[in-house]
């Protein structure tokens, strides 16, 4: 019979191997197991994308499938942006007007403004990336043109990696007509003041007010179900890996020179990256590019860590079928901690 001590002595060894990070060389293993763990304890599903760019070694859990990019899908608007500013045909200072068809609800503040007022790149991508503006983002697009936008991320990403991506207008158009295919009808005004009504039948009812129609008339109930057949058809999606692929190639200098690199590094908040999703997991201070998107039931947050050194870290990863706020920061939160605990075991 083993004493009693040794018992506890034994119980407190294999916790200490149990709580202790995972060694360098097997980390892809040990984070599977730790993602695999936060998925099962999620009512929806996780998708995650890690690799390490100084061995090459990566993690992929669910990382082959679409997911939706949600506000994500604005860094390769930003890469193509910048791109077309190096090939001259677009200018950092070139300004450009605020128009109706801008003018989309989410964050930010352009679409409060005067239509006409105007706006050069450099303030449109600061908005776009550093206050994730949605009217700056259609600016942008329609800068440079959806069919440039998409011909991009096809490079950046792989051409079976990525959906066709559109404008955060469009996005609106496309979920309101699973309601009803008058959505189509509807002014970027309208699109605004029926996101001001809490989602659920309240937006609903705030749909079929602005489209003059009654809950009869109506394809499907509810936000929920409109999402759900928006979802499907795959628009603004991406696969992780394909999207891990886009910033190893952006923090490797393929995308862009490094002039520009870092202009989109200090846009991706590379000196701010505060305590939330992911970046909540990460030892404090550590070096981040990264951006976050979030929709109905859907959210995401990509990035790098250390982009600058040889050792840096993509990360790449989205949650669906969950809350998109607190429980799906929470979720995000943990892929952070299991990051930290595991690829970058030699740094804690």
């Amino acid at each position: 019979m083993i004493p009693a001590l040794s018992t506890l002595a034994c119980a407190a060894a294999i916790s200490l191997l149990v709580l202790a990070p995972a060694s360098a060389a097997d980390w892809p293993a040990e984070l599977v197991k730790k993602i695999e763990q936060i998925d099962q304890r999620s009512p929806g599903s996780v998708g995650v994308y890690v690799k390490r760019l100084d061995d090459g070694k990566e993690m992929s859990y669910a990382g082959d499938r679409p997911w939706y990019l949600a506000s994500t899908a604005k860094v390769p608007i930003a890469v193509a942006v910048l791109q077309q500013v190096e090939r001259g045909k677009l200018s950092m200072d070139q300004q450009f007007a605020l128009a109706d068809t801008d003018k989309v609800d989410g964050s930010g503040e352009l679409v409060w403004q005067a239509s006409g007022k105007r706006y050069s790149v450099e303030t449109l991508l600061d908005a776009m990336l550093m206050r994730s503006d949605n009217t700056a983002a259609n600016i942008l697009v329609r800068a440079i043109g959806q069919d440039t936008l998409n011909a991009g991320a096809r490079d950046y990403m792989g051409r079976r990696e990525v959906g066709e991506l559109t404008s955060y207008t469009q996005i609106r158009y496309d979920v309101y007509s699973e309601l009803h295919p008058s959505a189509r009808d509807l002014s970027n005004r309208n699109l605004v003041e029926i996101a001001g009504a809490d989602m659920g039948p309240a937006r609903v009812q705030a749909f079929t007010r602005s489209a003059e129609l009654k809950a009869a008339d109506l394809q499907v109930d509810t936000m929920r179900d409109a999402y759900a057949r928006y979802y499907q058809r795959g628009l603004n999606t991406a696969t992780m890996e394909g999207y891990g692929a886009m910033l190893e190639k952006l923090v490797q200098g393929k995308l862009l020179p490094d002039a520009k690199r870092d202009m989109l590094f200090e846009y991706m908040k590379i000196n701010e990256p505060g305590e939330y999703r992911l970046a909540g997991g990460l030892p404090r201070k550590t070096s981040f590019i990264h951006k976050t998107g979030t929709q109905f039931e859907r959210a995401c947050h990509v990035g790098v860590i250390n982009p600058r050194e040889s050792a840096a870290i993509v990360v790449a990863a989205c949650v669906e079928g969950v809350d998109e706020n607190k429980p799906a920061e929470n979720l995000l939160r943990e892929v952070g901690q299991a990051v930290a605990q595991t690829v970058m075991a030699d740094k804690i």
